[in-house]
């Protein structure tokens, strides 16, 4: 009786991971946040030392106070903040794409599929709509809100993504949340509220999920 048991037991567990793999993208590597996170410090420190070089209220041709004048797209490319930026963010992308590939190949659950699909539309929608809002504020001057704006839409962007994926997405998600609203509040410590939210909770993140997915 307990052999029967036993094996509907094992059966149920079976088919509980077969959903799960059907319904969840569970290739996400903690590599991948330990990459995003390490990149992101890098990045976090020439930033910061682009903004500290700035004097009288210019961070490298972009003024932080309201302007009528608004920096063309062309003008923000051309700027030394905003191409570390770019530069840490395809950094971090890249990266996080080659573990993500890696751990899909250990997992034998395509890089590519249904379930992976749904996670990136959720995922970009925020992230797409957060960026041409950011764009704007960086327009018209705003610049102390876009620290803060990265985290709030990005974290926006995980809980939306959460449920194609793994639950620690979701917390993590939340976490950005709650530093982006820190940062709300304490605008001059943007950058390094910046570097604790995509640097240290990636890095801690990834961690969680190596020590519990991944650590044989």
């Amino acid at each position: 009786m307990s052999n029967a048991n036993s094996r509907q037991q094992e059966e149920l567990h079976q088919i509980k991971q077969m959903m799960e793999r059907s319904s969840r993208f569970i290739s996400l590597s903690g590599l991948s946040g330990i990459a995003a996170g390490t990149c992101a410090l890098v990045g976090a420190y020439f930033a910061s030392n682009v903004i500290y070089k700035s004097q009288g209220g210019i961070i490298q041709g972009i003024d932080i106070n309201l302007t009528n004048q608004s920096p063309s797209i062309a003008d923000l490319l051309g700027n030394n903040l905003i191409q570390i930026a770019i530069f840490t963010f395809l950094a971090s992308l890249v990266s996080s794409f080659i573990f993500t590939f890696l751990r899909s190949k250990t997992t034998n659950v395509s890089v590519w599929g249904t379930t992976s699909k749904r996670l990136f539309i959720n995922l970009s929608i925020p992230l797409l709509i957060g960026g041409i809002f950011l764009i704007k504020l960086i327009q018209i001057g705003a610049v102390g809100l876009v620290a803060p704006g990265c985290l709030i839409f990005y974290g926006l962007a995980l809980v939306n993504a959460s449920k194609f994926t793994l639950i620690e997405i979701k917390y993590l998600g939340y976490s950005q949340l709650i530093i982006g609203i820190v940062n709300l509040c304490f605008i001059e410590k943007g950058i390094f509220l910046w570097a604790a939210g995509f640097g240290g909770l990636h890095i801690v993140y990834g961690l969680i999920m190596w020590l519990k997915y991944e650590r044989q």
